[in-house]
């Protein structure tokens, strides 16, 4: 990983995860059936109002990252957008996963396709010639992984269950590694420096 990317992590990570330690069951967010362990502490594995919208728009980003990887896979022309659309399978499919398990331990219903906006960027991106593909959709890649940390950072702070923020604090940093990732690939493609993503590559 990039000195840069490094930094970036280590900041997000001194700014939120002292907050994730002292508010893991979040009180300050509590739902109103909430239950109580002894002594007033929120019990660990239960979700409030924040839990349930973070796991379902954060499966619909990793819905979306599977799908226009896959498009990716078949459009792409550079071979560094071909690789990174590769990692955003791979990384998305196994987060989704366990995120899935995560949410069915708390009765929260996941979305099982596209959301509309997901649709319009996929259609866009399916009618892009090749010459303007792999920049397209490199750059909704920035833009959804800047939504996706802005997610996790709010989940971390303002969620409930216990497991839920952990999952958003361990997936944080992988998540800052692609967008970085991606905005490198972006420079390449722009500036023709094929060795800027070669270099974030893991």
């Amino acid at each position: 990983m990039q000195t840069s990317t490094r930094n970036l992590v280590l900041a997000v990570s001194l700014t939120v995860l002292p907050v994730a330690h002292a508010q893991i069951g979040n009180p300050a967010f509590m739902a109103p059936d909430t239950v109580f362990e002894e002594g007033g502490v929120p019990a660990p594995q239960q979700s409030n109002t924040a839990d349930v919208l973070f796991s379902r728009l954060l499966t619909e980003g990793g819905l979306a990252e599977i799908e226009l990887g896959e498009l990716a896979g078949d459009m792409a022309s550079a071979p560094s957008v071909q690789d990174f659309a590769s990692r955003m399978i791979r990384d998305h499919s196994d987060a989704n996963e366990t995120l899935a398990g995560l949410a069915a331990g708390n009765d929260i219903p996941l979305p099982e396709e596209l959301n509309p906006h997901h649709m319009d960027v996929r259609a866009r991106l399916e009618s892009a010639d090749s010459e303007r593909f792999d920049l397209d959709y490199i750059r909704a890649q920035v833009v959804e992984h800047q939504k996706a940390v802005s997610l996790l950072v709010w989940e971390i702070a303002s969620g409930q269950d216990a497991e839920l923020q952990q999952f958003a604090a361990a997936t944080l940093p992988t998540v800052l590694a692609h967008l970085e990732q991606a905005k490198a690939i972006m420079a390449e493609l722009v500036s023709g420096d094929a060795g800027a993503a070669e270099r974030l590559r893991p």
